[in-house]
């Protein structure tokens, strides 16, 4: 830590006239922003927005993910003096990384969130941005598809979760986090042949042709294993991650709707993230992150650590440095 700068740096969500460089404001103080970048709604030449979608009303159990933005901004201050460890590079140093702020959308008014979503995606894409969402719960990335595939085609997936959330839901009125990427495969989002569905824990037959890296079977066969099998599925592929932070375990990440044991470590998580290197990652969300469930801050810490990963693991795609 530059100990000079930690004595006159405060508000640097606000204060800091450039994009990029470490900040090193005290953590406990100051306005927070996502790893103390500058809040700013202009993207000329940015690289990428992160943004806040506090969207919870698609719940099968306990709500709360819309304090999930508010907290993961919080917990990150503590990751923003350093570059993320194990990378060999520094993100917040080599790119221009801006907080886009929230979306801002009717809370009594929950059928035009799905298009006010989608809108708020394709701007940060139309300005050449990558977009890094913190949610919300997991529905909030349907829409977040719906731009992505715009702008890309049918895209390669990677989802970490407990879930598959491909239960049928053949009603285009439904807005359910349990059923994103069946909808998703259905109008033609996501190439199911190219996609991933890594932790998953919960029974459900019919995955539309994802493959399926279960938890017991990160567990028995490693790390190395699992992302040697995730490459061959991903290859080149313009590719979207999707971490839904219940793919932890409880132990790790109490603080969510829908738990369920028998998850990935947090250890496991990290080793995948950074094996995951050299991707054409175009984008990536942390959802399902509700605070409130959890006395110890540890689901939002978990949370923060993973969009900084995804921001790292964009900067290792093909051509960008």
């Amino acid at each position: 830590m530059a100990l000079e700068d930690a004595k006159t740096e405060v508000d640097t969500a606000f204060t800091r006239t450039t994009r990029r460089g470490l900040a090193y404001e005290n953590a406990f103080g100051g306005a927070t922003s996502f790893l103390r970048r500058r809040y700013s709604k202009d993207l000329t030449g940015v690289d990428i927005a992160v943004t806040g979608i506090p969207f919870d009303q698609a719940v099968t159990n306990r709500p709360g993910a819309r304090f999930g933005p508010r907290a993961i901004r919080e917990a990150s201050s503590l990751q923003a003096f350093d570059a993320p460890y194990g990378w060999g590079y520094d993100p917040l140093s080599t790119f221009d990384i801006v907080d886009y702020g929230d979306l801002a959308f009717d809370y009594a008014n929950t059928p035009r969130t799905p298009g006010l979503i989608a809108d708020h995606i394709s701007g940060i894409l139309a300005a050449g941005a990558a977009p890094m969402s913190m949610g919300g719960d997991h529905f909030v990335t349907l829409p977040i598809l719906r731009a992505v595939a715009q702008r890309f085609g049918p895209v390669a997936l990677i989802q970490f979760d407990a879930h598959s959330d491909t239960w049928v839901d053949d009603d285009p009125d439904r807005i359910d986090h349990g059923t994103f990427l069946y909808k998703a495969i259905k109008e033609g989002l996501v190439d199911p042949s190219a996609s991933v569905s890594i932790g998953i824990r919960t029974d459900n037959p019919d995955t539309l042709g994802v493959t399926i890296l279960d938890a017991p079977s990160v567990h028995s066969q490693g790390v190395p294993a699992t992302l040697k099998a995730i490459h061959q599925i991903i290859g080149t592929r313009p590719c979207y991650v999707t971490f839904d932070i219940d793919c932890l375990d409880p132990a790790f990440a109490p603080g969510t709707g829908t738990p369920v044991w028998g998850g990935l470590a947090s250890w496991q998580a990290a080793a995948l993230l950074r094996g995951l290197s050299g991707i054409a990652l175009i984008g990536g969300d942390i959802v399902e992150v509700s605070p409130q469930y959890d006395t110890t801050g540890a689901t939002a810490i978990a949370g923060a650590h993973v969009l900084t990963e995804l921001i790292a693991l964009w900067g290792r795609g093909p051509g960008r440095l």
